[in-house]
């Protein structure tokens, strides 16, 4: 069979622009059918919008698209559908007060031949059956999907998408959030589609996932093809240079260890029913890494430091000055930030422009007399997005079209425009790509070396073994062992978080 034959999909100079910025340049791209093609690279690489003009939800502004050879206009998701193309986004596009089972057969309900009313039991045998032929049986099709759990609707909106049979299956970081366990079952089911002959794009930024279901890879960056490589004759760290264009040993940046005056101290600060008795110090310019497994009590400590979550007892000064925290706003005027671990929940306005969600948090400092400094406000904003290179630097751009990374950047614009001495940062890289992450890394280790003390949570221990100058590790809510860069190790750590001497 000829190489032309085989490609199932095609697609030729595709460019898009967004308010004039250009987000795609000239992209080729192809694929056959019976493969699964994985999409690579950093956040604001193009990879989703170029997905998003296959299944039709945005438009192209030129080049041209073939499937089997032949040019096809996708205007919008519906006639994705008739050509038999499916995606599977981040933001699901579920109906919240409707069943599983009406999600999963929408626009396909099955009805009875007398009057035309939804045949209920047929429907909800039906969408039982796809959800066990695909491997994610034990769902109630009866329940509505507002009762779910995200990993549960994450399922739901995979049987969505394959209960038509695609010829082509787009799955936008579909793993986020699925257990280990669902995950052998995503890829189970994306091993029986590949046998069907049908086309999987798979984007996702953890490269463990692409090297093991993909058969080729696809790298972009700054919306241009870089190449396409079999995971069989490449390796994570060649891919990563791909994509970020430095080596995986240069990810993170050197730290030089001293001793450092201490800014904030923690003495024995307990809230009932999550943390006991914690007492440790931050130098300014230090770095601090905090680890643990799930449940131990980091997240509730940082939240408690920051007035989000009042300690019952113990006390937390900054430069010799106890503060007493009763809400987020004590914290911001008394120097203290948090980045928290959910940025679209707690983090971000999604329907507010990047230049609102930065200067959301200083208002107070730019304003007088209850009237906005607006002058003051662009200066800082702009400021902002040029330090933390945020893409596509526009203020006025709704914060929702930026990229996961780049909305990342833009929570902790929001707080370094605070002027904040101390950052506590939890799980700061968490659902960026390897880029964004040595951008953000090389960011903290700016602030630091310019005097602001950082407290770093995270559950990735190379983050915590690269970034940080000390280590503390919680256990079962109370801090069970400090160690210094050189006594910091996976296996030490891990010991300490599990509760097993070594």
């Amino acid at each position: 069979m000829s190489t032309e034959s085989r490609n199932t999909l095609q697609m030729h100079g595709i460019c898009k622009s967004f308010d004039g910025g250009l987000v795609l340049r000239d992209v080729d791209f192809s694929a056959e059918a019976g493969e699964v093609h994985a999409i690579s690279g950093e956040n604001g690489a193009g990879k989703s919008t170029l997905m998003r003009i296959l299944s039709g939800a945005i438009s192209r502004d030129s080049g041209e698209i073939l499937l089997d050879g032949h040019p096809i206009n996708v205007a919008n998701p519906f006639q994705a559908h008739r050509l038999g193309i499916r995606a599977v986004y981040q933001e699901f596009s579920l109906i919240p007060h409707l069943t599983v089972a009406e999600n999963i057969l929408l626009g396909q309900m099955p009805v009875t031949k007398s009057v035309k009313w939804i045949d209920w039991p047929k429907a909800n045998q039906a969408a039982e059956n796809i959800l066990q032929e695909i491997g994610f049986s034990g769902l109630d099709v009866r329940s509505r999907v507002s009762h779910l759990g995200v990993s549960q609707q994450q399922m739901v909106e995979i049987a969505k998408a394959v209960a038509t049979k695609p010829r082509i299956l787009i799955l936008d970081e579909p793993s986020a959030v699925l257990s280990q366990e669902e995950l052998k079952r995503l890829f189970t089911l994306i091993r029986k589609l590949k046998q069907d002959s049908a086309l999987v794009l798979y984007i996702s930024h953890r490269l463990d996932e692409v090297f093991e279901i993909a058969d080729r890879i696809t790298v972009l960056k700054d919306g241009q093809v870089v190449g396409t490589v079999r995971p069989k004759e490449t390796d994570q760290s060649t891919l990563i240079k791909m994509m970020v264009g430095r080596a995986l040993s240069e990810i993170y940046p050197k730290r030089e260890a001293k001793a450092r005056p201490t800014v904030l101290a923690v003495e024995k600060l307990s809230r009932e029913g999550s943390f006991h008795n914690i007492s440790f110090t931050l130098g300014r310019g230090e770095i601090v890494g905090f680890f643990g497994l799930v449940g131990s009590g980091r997240t509730q400590l940082v939240r408690a430091i920051f007035g989000a979550e009042p300690a019952t007892s113990g006390e937390v000064r900054l430069e010799n000055r106890v503060l007493r925290l009763k809400s987020p706003s004590d914290a911001l005027r008394s120097g203290i930030a948090l980045l928290t671990e959910d940025r679209k929940r707690d983090g971000l306005v999604l329907s507010c422009s990047m230049g609102d969600n930065i200067s959301l948090a200083s208002l107070d400092r730019i304003s007088r007399w209850g009237i906005l400094n607006m002058r003051r406000r662009n200066e800082g904003v702009q400021q902002k997005i040029q330090d933390l290179n945020i893409r596509p630097p526009e203020s006025k751009r709704l914060i929702r079209y930026l990229s996961g990374g780049n909305q990342q950047k833009v929570v902790l614009a929001k707080w370094l425009l605070t002027q904040a001495k101390v950052l506590l940062l939890d799980e700061p890289t968490r659902g960026v790509d390897v880029a964004t992450k040595v951008e953000l890394y090389q960011i903290m280790n700016d602030l630091a070396n310019s005097g602001v003390a950082i407290l770093l949570v995270s559950s990735e221990l190379p983050e915590v073994l690269g970034m940080s100058d000390r280590v503390w590790v919680m256990r079962e809510r109370n801090l069970v062992g400090e160690f210094t860069k050189a006594q910091a190790s996976e296996e030490n750590l891990l010991a300490a978080a599990a509760g097993v001497n070594v």
